[in-house]
């Protein structure tokens, strides 16, 4: 990837990982306690059941800048809340063929089973898909991301943004606080 001055910028691929909380979101915590290193490039979102996840998440995800997105639920038959993870797996299916049709390769996106008690597979599936987005390069979607943003916001942030009104008593700012004090 060329930055603006024209030297080469290493490509670090951004991975989203929706984790059910009963079974892979565990296995992630597991992976960690066995000390275990995967990709730092992987953002675990923590989501109570794998069945909750809509396509538009995983879509918004790719918009947002990732450039691969799984959704790692239990096993068939041990979900929590019975067929989430089929439900899951019907979603991402809807999903991959979502991006077909806008243009992404449907290959950035996954489903895995992960079991609560499988922290290497965790790690190893997240290796897994770090690798298979660098080998897809970045979401084409990052660069319109950037245009629209140009890196910065449209105006500085107010440091001192106006009070809401007071109903009881009087509201003052840190600073005037401090100014009393010193008085």
């Amino acid at each position: 990837m060329k930055s603006d001055m024209g030297a080469i910028e290493p490509y670090e691929p951004k991975v989203v990982a929706f984790c059910c909380r009963y079974c892979a979101y565990t296995a992630a915590d597991l992976t960690g306690s066995l000390r275990l290193e995967y990709a730092p490039n992987v953002r675990v979102v923590h989501v109570l059941c794998s069945g909750r996840i809509d396509a538009v998440f995983l879509l918004k995800a790719f918009e947002d800048g990732a450039d691969a997105v799984y959704v790692a639920g239990c096993n068939l038959g041990d979900c929590h809340f019975q067929q989430g993870n089929l439900s899951a797996i019907r979603t991402v299916a809807y999903a991959k063929h979502l991006l077909a049709e806008i243009g992404l390769e449907p290959e950035r996106l996954e489903f895995f089973h992960i079991a609560a008690s499988e922290g290497p597979l965790f790690a190893r599936r997240a290796d897994e898909m770090t690798e298979r987005a660098r080998r897809l390069g970045p979401n084409p979607l990052r660069k319109t991301i950037k245009q629209r943003a140009g890196g910065k916001l449209a105006r500085d942030p107010d440091a001192h943004p106006p009070l809401p009104e007071a109903k009881l008593g009087r509201l003052i700012r840190h600073a005037e606080r401090v100014e009393e004090l010193k008085t």
